[in-house]
């Protein structure tokens, strides 16, 4: 008797789908799309694996990096409320000046790894790559896989991207998030489907659960390319952008409505804000005010004004140039004058192409993301960093590439071989420029990128059929002159990253690159070190090198690593002298104060171990900054009084001294007084009553009050 075998059933068209694709990944993994040269996707997993190397290189060098934002990972890796609301500790005193998106996925990887610098930070640097991935798949839809790659690598070494994609700060996740909405609506473009814009408002909704205000930036040239070149009527293509914007509203809108709706005593306190309201951050601190420069609770005197407009405070002059001027240019900047030309002549060489054209909606989304941003950037009277400028980056990459591809396509043209020339000379003219900045930074690599830009100038203006040139005018020719014109182009801004990731950057204001004459540090004054020294293991200094400014609080002649304090003033005018190094004790008010952590011994942070179980925080400390180093030691919540500048009212003084009389508070970190500029005061007064009230010691040059001893008139009247 035979066995009748039963037929294998037939596989749905979904499952058929997916067994085609898995089938056929290996040979898309080696071999790319097909029609695509055989090189292709080798050279592209080559720039993926580069880029890797580049910003996973030495990462645990920063430690914590920026340790505000790290003693939020580490409590949100332990406590799931934390993580939701982005509580700077686990007992959810109150929340970062930021919304968490960000924290999540490092919070994530800590619970996964266990805390660590690499926990912290290897996720910052896959962002980075997927970035770089994002921005080649963009361009590479309806651009060369030469021009691709091109943009990837651009973005790659791009100075302040190294800087960013090494750190843990916000910017990482936003930039991801941005070239995402990016590729999603030139995808709605290209196929006029809704599910695109869609996804491509989601992420710009995340971006705004990462940044705030700052992601929208993007949503005028996203709306208005899609409503200019979408292949659909204009009432479609309308409908379509209002959908989208529903999309930001939803996906970032539950978040903010249970943040909001929630009686406030069931959640933490909104760091940054004055009245306790994420709204009011959204639109005063972390949105409005960065414009205007009136951002009550800023770390800064407040800038406010017609004055302020138009010199930024602290934060530097703004204007057109603002970008150009001091460190600024030297993280972003070394392509920005050619690409302003290039985007002028590839929209010549598109000016035929039909409405729909993708080549000239791509080109445009990245040239309208890259001006209205640094438009932004330019005039923002608020706070104002130089890492701010990495939102640039895929723009400028994504530009540049692009614009030099449409016109080298367009080299037969004598104005198309005057405009490559030209752009190669201001390249390496402002090249030259930036480089005298930092005059004893490799001297001689100036010279080397004009002598390249020279030869490649020259060569760019050679016809590409001149037959008395023979050879020159050639393949090989060609390929020469490529080669030496990216060199030329390149070499500078290469040379600056390696620099920045061979670098450990530590505190709250970093920058890339070597220290530059007229440096601002990020502030925008004379120059801050920019947290580029610290400590490696983790606990970051106060000032890099342990420099001391005179006491008083003034800068005057004195110096700090870098340069001088901004405006030769202490910012907020605080007194008395800032420690030297790692500023035991949390240290006075201004510039140490958002250079990173204080320095925790192990001796004091096994004291301030000692009965954790008993109290809900260990201790306290004015100002975030200062809070997250002993956090970080000892991995158990220290309340961070006023948040992150000490000027918020939380919590108040009456709450306080609740929370002292309950029991939940062990010790009080002295040496910081909290910082007004319009903000609370509610943390001076709680320094000014515990130091009133309670027996001060030393314990490794910090002042330590511990509050479950009771006070000192209290002790007075039992004795």
């Amino acid at each position: 008797m035979t066995t009748q075998v039963s037929p294998r059933p037939a596989l749905s068209p979904l499952g058929a789908r997916f067994v085609a694709r898995l089938t056929a990944l290996p040979r898309t993994l080696v071999r790319g799309r097909a029609g695509s040269a055989r090189w292709e996707r080798p050279a592209l997993l080559g720039l993926l694996l580069a880029t890797a190397v580049l910003y996973l290189w030495d990462l645990g060098a920063s430690g914590w990096a920026n340790s505000f934002y790290s003693a939020a990972v580490q409590a949100g890796s332990v406590d799931w409320t934390a993580f939701f609301y982005g509580s700077s500790d686990a007992a959810n005193a109150i929340t970062v000046d930021k919304p968490p998106a960000s924290l999540w996925l490092m919070a994530l990887s800590v619970r996964l790894f266990g805390l660590s610098s690499w926990s912290i930070l290897v996720p910052e640097a896959l962002m980075g790559v997927a970035s770089v991935g994002v921005l080649v798949a963009t361009v590479r839809r309806r651009f060369s896989a030469g021009t691709a790659l091109l943009a990837g690598a651009t973005l790659a070494v791009t100075p302040v991207a190294a800087l960013m994609f090494r750190f843990n700060n916000p910017d990482a996740l936003l930039v991801l998030l941005l070239s995402l909405a990016t590729y999603f609506t030139l995808r709605g473009i290209e196929t006029g489907r809704l599910k695109w814009v869609l996804w491509a408002g989601a992420m710009v909704s995340f971006g705004f659960l990462t940044k705030q205000l700052q992601a929208f930036l993007i949503l005028p040239p996203l709306a208005g390319v899609y409503l200019y070149a979408a292949p659909h009527r204009f009432r479609t293509r309308l409908w379509h952008s209002f959908a989208a914007l529903g999309a930001v509203i939803v996906s970032a809108g539950w978040w903010v409505a249970i943040v909001e709706l929630v009686p406030t005593s069931w959640r933490p306190y909104i760091g940054g804000s004055q009245t306790n309201s994420f709204l009011e951050l959204t639109f005063g601190y972390n949105g409005f005010g960065r414009l205007t420069g009136s951002e009550t609770g800023s770390v800064t005197g407040g800038a406010g004004g017609a004055g302020a407009a138009a010199t930024g405070g602290m934060w530097g002059e703004t204007g057109i140039f603002r970008l150009f001027l001091g460190e600024f240019g030297g993280q972003i900047t070394w392509l920005l004058p050619a690409a302003l030309l290039l985007v002028v002549a590839a929209l010549v060489v598109l000016r035929r192409a039909p409405r729909i054209s993708l080549r000239r909606a791509t080109l445009l989304l990245f040239a309208g993301y890259l001006i209205l941003t640094a438009l932004a950037f330019s005039f923002m009277a608020g706070i104002f960093h130089a890492y701010y400028t990495v939102a640039l980056a895929p723009a400028l990459a994504g530009t540049v590439a692009i614009g030099a591809s449409l016109v080298w396509m367009k080299r037969t043209a004598l104005w198309a071989r005057i405009t490559a020339a030209v752009a190669m000379l201001a390249t390496s003219a402002w090249a030259w420029v930036l480089l005298d900045r930092a005059a004893d930074w490799l001297p001689w690599l100036k010279f080397v990128v004009v002598a390249f830009g020279l030869v490649a100038a020259a060569l760019l203006m050679v016809p590409p059929r001149a037959a008395w040139l023979g050879r020159l005018s050639g393949k090989w020719g060609r390929r020469t002159t490529v080669a030496i014109a990216l060199t030329g182009a390149l070499l500078a801004p290469v040379a600056y990253t390696i620099d920045t990731v061979s670098t450990a950057h530590t505190g709250s204001i970093v920058t890339a690159g070597p220290t530059v004459s007229g440096g601002m540090g990020g502030m925008g004054g004379g120059g801050m070190p920019g947290g580029r020294a610290g400590f490696p293991g983790g606990n970051a200094g106060g000032f890099a090198g342990g420099g001391t400014p005179p006491a008083g609080g003034t800068g005057g002649n004195g110096t700090v690593p870098n340069g001088t304090v901004p405006n030769g003033t202490v910012p907020n005018g605080t007194t008395g002298t800032l420690p030297t190094g790692g500023r035991p004790g949390g240290g006075t008010g201004g510039p140490a104060g958002l250079m990173g952590s204080a320095s925790v011994s192990a001796s004091l942070a096994a004291l301030l171990s000692v009965d954790s179980g008993d109290y809900t925080w260990i201790a306290a400390a004015v100002g975030s900054d200062s809070a997250a180093g002993y956090q970080l030691a000892t991995q158990l919540p220290v309340m961070a009084i006023g948040g992150f500048n000490g000027s918020d009212p939380a919590p108040t003084l009456a709450e306080f001294q609740a929370d002292v009389d309950a029991g939940k508070i062990h010790y009080f970190i002295g040496g910081r007084t909290g910082q007004a500029n319009g903000g609370s005061s509610a943390s001076s007064e709680i320094a000014a009553w515990v130091a009133e009230n309670f027996t001060a010691e030393t314990v490794d040059s910090v002042t330590l009050y511990d509050l479950s001893a009771g006070t000192t008139a209290a002790a007075s009247a039992s004795s």
